[in-house]
């Protein structure tokens, strides 16, 4: 009995000491850098902190709606900018974790959270009141507003105007029951996406991120086949993963909100803002970029058909064998040996992940002056694989926090991201607030090419959080269009190899440097296979817009859908799009719908910026490496990317270099 009692006292006591807890959310944090102070952090401290973070930004813009002075963007749109910084904190730190480590109790909270967050928008984008001041504003001469400042209030016109401000009140709420199921299902589907990911990994015991390495050293066929169909089938396999109702379901409410709101198609909608701004701008683009590459990828296919010819004539295989696409990798490796004598398990010995990271940070320190430093003992949401750097200038002053999560887990969606925890702006008191940006990624210890183009590219993105100096959240750092933010981060890719950077950090772990033949093998060999890479990449991105241009699903099936796309864009039938509709992580969770195409759109920009550089006859050129940060990486959204664009190259982009380095022209 007494024994009882001691345990029902120790329980009270724990009960009631989580009674008095002080939820760490919603607390100053008194941690180096404000950096979240994750280990204190529980899944019970979300919700209350959301529902307190909405009750502060409703009060913060009931003091704006209430002003009875003539409206300004200081007494208007300043202070909406600064609102809802409560929830912001609290949902920089959710959306990282339930991407990095997610659990059931997470689903739970985001299960939760998302119609709280949907509606809560929803009543900003709503309210007639704060959209006349803000249109009176916008109506008003500007001249006096800085360019940052009209590009700010020209965003804040354009988030009311396109989500239904003027919209009657009936067809506003059906509006906000449609947002609100669509953010709910894009959850769902997201989460489905990983679950059979993990799936992939149970059967086949590697990560979907090691697929490609995987297709291309496997030597049994039919166990390249079984993967591949593995690999495309995630999110089709009937099961209470299967995403094809709920893909279809966002389809349609996608089309409802873009036809009331007076457009044709969901693609109509989502281009109108971008630097492509419409869909036959759009489509054209795409189709004459894949016209080159399938006739590029036809060439390859008879490359490859050679070598397997002698893998029949060998007994290898059965007389009659033809590629397959569960042949590509394993052929492609074969002849990039054959034509190139390269071989990545000669070149992974010296593109060591500790040392490909350091080649990130010296690059970014020739080039833009950016230092690092690592921070010990601070909070990591992950302290096993998080890495934490303090970034500054040259001149000592603190550009931002940098967080590194490279390694793949189970509970770590698929693929390679940067996320902003905080974003950068200029607080209430003129303070300057600095970013903590995070890198994800899912890598092994050892990196392939193509990898090593993938760390660089992540960091490209990183550099554009970091270096960003705004006065506006809304415009700083990555905040631009999807067409364009992917500019710069392929931008940064263009330094992976080049020479003088390899010296530096890729070397085994003898010691020894990169011999320069490997070097020369590696620049010569990026060409390569890039008939395949360009045609599913293109491949996929229309797809993406044939679905987003579709004006009636009635009647629709997604595999019929897909094989009539693929058929009409004249798609090689040895290789399918890069992500079929039920795995398409991008354009269902993760805000790349009818804007996919927008890696190939910024591709055309990043490669004619670098041949400025290379025009200069010096890659590293000091006075274009600071024009380059001036122009770009500093003003985020603060300006028009076409204007920024001719700021720097001094003229309208020329897809030449962007033909030349796919290997798509001489």
């Amino acid at each position: 009995m007494k024994h009882q009692v001691l345990i029902l006292s120790a329980m009270l006591m724990i009960i009631a000491s989580s009674c008095n807890r002080t939820n760490p959310l919603l607390t100053e944090w008194d941690t180096p850098y404000g950096i979240p102070p994750f280990d204190e952090i529980q899944p019970e401290d979300y919700i209350p902190a959301i529902k307190e973070g909405i009750a502060q930004q409703e009060a913060e813009i009931k003091a704006i709606t209430s002003n009875s002075a003539k409206p300004t963007f200081e007494n208007t749109v300043a202070p909406l900018e600064l609102s809802g910084k409560l929830l912001a904190k609290v949902c920089g730190v959710l959306y990282n974790i339930t991407e990095t480590d997610r659990t059931d109790e997470l689903d739970k909270v985001m299960e939760e959270a998302i119609p709280l967050l949907t509606a809560h928008e929803n009543n900003i984008l709503f309210n007639k009141v704060l959209f006349a001041r803000i249109e009176k504003i916008y109506n008003s001469d500007q001249s006096k507003l800085t360019r940052e400042q009209q590009m700010v209030l020209k965003k804040k016109y354009d988030s009311f105007r396109r989500n239904g401000i003027a919209l009657p009140s009936a067809m506003q709420d059906q509006l906000r029951e449609i947002n609100t199921e669509i953010a709910s299902i894009t959850q769902k589907i997201g989460n489905n996406i990983l679950s059979e990911s993990n799936a992939f990994k149970e059967t086949f015991g590697i990560s979907v991120s090691d697929y490609p390495n995987a297709m291309t050293t496997t030597e049994d066929r039919d166990l390249r086949e079984k993967m591949l169909k593995a690999y495309t089938n995630r999110g089709h396999n009937g099961n209470e993963y299967d995403n094809r109702e709920l893909i279809l379901k966002v389809l349609n409410l996608r089309l409802t909100k873009a036809q009331m709101l007076g457009y044709p198609n969901y693609a109509a909608y989502e281009l109108e803002p971008k630097m492509a701004h419409d869909t036959e701008t759009v489509d054209n683009f795409l189709s004459g970029i894949m016209q080159s590459a399938v006739k590029k990828a036809q060439e390859e296919v008879a490359d490859m058909q050679k070598i397997m010819d002698e893998d029949v004539a060998n007994g290898k295989l059965p007389v009659g064998s033809k590629i397959e696409p569960w042949d590509w990798w394993y052929y492609a490796e074969k002849v990039r040996k054959q034509k190139y004598d390269l071989d990545e398990s000669l070149t992974k010995p010296y593109f060591k992940l500790e040392n490909v990271v350091a080649g990130i940070f010296s690059a970014a320190k020739t080039l833009y002056g950016v230092n690092m430093e690592k921070l010990d003992g601070v909070p990591a949401y992950n302290k096993d694989e998080v890495t934490t750097y303090k970034v500054t200038a040259d001149d000592g002053s603190l550009l931002g926090i940098f967080t590194t999560d490279y390694l793949p887990r189970d509970s770590k969606r698929g693929g390679a991201w940067m996320n902003n925890i905080r974003d950068q702006y200029v607080d209430a008191e003129g303070n300057m607030v600095r970013p903590i940006i995070v890198n994800v990624g899912n890598l092994e210890e050892y990196l392939t090419i193509d990898e090593v183009q993938t760390v660089f590219h992540e960091f490209g993105h990183a550099l554009h959080g970091l270096l960003t100096q705004c006065n506006y959240s809304s415009v700083s750092g990555t905040s631009v269009t999807r067409d364009f933010v992917e500019v710069f981060s392929q931008f940064n890719e263009n330094w992976a190899f080049q020479p003088e950077l390899l010296k530096q950090y890729a070397t085994n772990d003898k010691g020894e440097v990169i011999p320069e033949d490997l070097v020369e093998k590696i620049n010569n060999s990026l060409k390569f296979n890039q008939g395949f890479m360009t045609t599913e990449l293109c491949a996929a991105s229309i797809l993406d817009m044939k679905w987003h241009e579709l004006e009636d699903f009635t009647g629709i099936d997604i595999d019929e859908f897909e094989k009539q796309v693929c058929d009409d864009m004249g798609l090689n039938k040895e290789i399918g799009p890069r992500y079929r509709t039920t795995y398409f992580n991008h354009i269902f969770s993760s805000g790349y719908c009818a804007g996919y195409y927008g890696y190939l759109w910024a591709e055309v920009l990043d490669k004619d910026a670098f041949s400025v550089f290379e025009a200069s006859g010096n890659v590293w050129n000091p006075d274009l490496a600071k024009k380059f940060k001036e122009t770009f990486l500093e003003k985020g959204g603060g300006e028009e990317a076409m204007v920024l664009y001719k700021e720097f190259a001094g003229r309208e982009p020329d897809n030449t270099a962007f033909l030349r380095g796919r290997g798509l022209i001489e």
